[in-house]
């Protein structure tokens, strides 16, 4: 993990909360829905819609638990993040090398495995329309493979606080974060062939999150964009192979594309 150990990896994360919560507090009308739908204890995978870069301070906010999620290694490379982004919950991943999905796969197994919540936008990246996309399955693959429920969230307000190109947000604009029931992705286990069922699956968490977003749907995937900080979660792949490609070393990607190709 870029030379960053399990005790690195959120260990300024309730320090962080303290200070980013009154901020944003009283900076925003902050209104959470539903946070009894996550689990007390145990693993759980976190799956809210993405239109705002503010959405990955939001949810941790809302959240009554603490959330790790996975992003870029090249973070590791900056003075300015390679021990903030750690701290704060984020496991490096090295998206250049063929593996790079397995070792997404891992460390969220991992996280689960721990009893923590691990946090991914189904959609992959930012919609820049607005509208909520067409959600990749790597979510159900990881619900499957550890038996951790999806909770599917719903945030609005933010991207009117900070909408796409936005260099400062707006202050004093309601946010809402709202929790889903959550979805047992097992209960699909008897539902056709292996990639049907991650279909089904994935496709009920996002008309769920469709419901809690007020968000008009569109059945095609979000474009991607860099980000200058890793708003994006972990997407963890539909399969492993899909992520070595032909053989040939891969480019530098985004995470949803390291993470996910469906």
């Amino acid at each position: 993990m870029h030379g960053v150990t399990d005790r690195d990896v959120g260990q300024l994360y309730d320090v962080a909360m303290k200070v980013i919560g009154p901020v944003f507090r009283t900076s925003w009308k902050l209104e959470i829905d539903g946070a009894d739908r996550v689990p007390e204890s145990g693993g759980a995978i976190i799956c809210p819609n993405h239109t705002s870069v503010l959405d990955s301070f939001f949810l941790p906010l809302a959240l009554p638990r603490r959330i790790t999620y996975v992003g870029k290694a090249e973070y590791m490379d900056d003075w300015k993040t390679k021990y903030l982004f750690p701290a704060l919950g984020m496991i490096p991943i090295d998206r250049s090398g063929g593996n790079a999905s397995e070792a997404a796969l891992n460390a969220a197994q991992q996280v689960l495995e721990r009893g923590e919540l691990f946090g991914i936008y189904p959609e992959g990246t930012r919609s820049r329309s607005g509208q909520l996309h067409r959600g990749h399955t790597g979510p159900a693959r990881l619900a499957l493979r550890t038996g951790a429920p999806i909770i599917p969230v719903g945030i609005q307000g933010a991207r009117e606080v900070m909408p796409p190109d936005a260099k400062v947000p707006k202050l004093r604009l309601p946010v809402k974060v709202r929790f889903g029931r959550p979805i047992n992705a097992h209960h699909y286990e008897d539902r056709g062939d292996d990639r049907l069922r991650l279909r089904q699956i994935i496709d009920e968490v996002m008309y769920e999150i469709r419901e809690l977003s007020g968000q008009d749907y569109v059945d095609e995937y979000a474009t991607k964009k860099a980000e200058s900080i890793p708003t994006e979660t972990a997407h963890i792949p539909e399969s492993v192979e899909a992520a070595s490609g032909n053989g040939h070393a891969a480019l530098r990607r985004s995470s949803a594309e390291v993470l996910g190709t469906v």
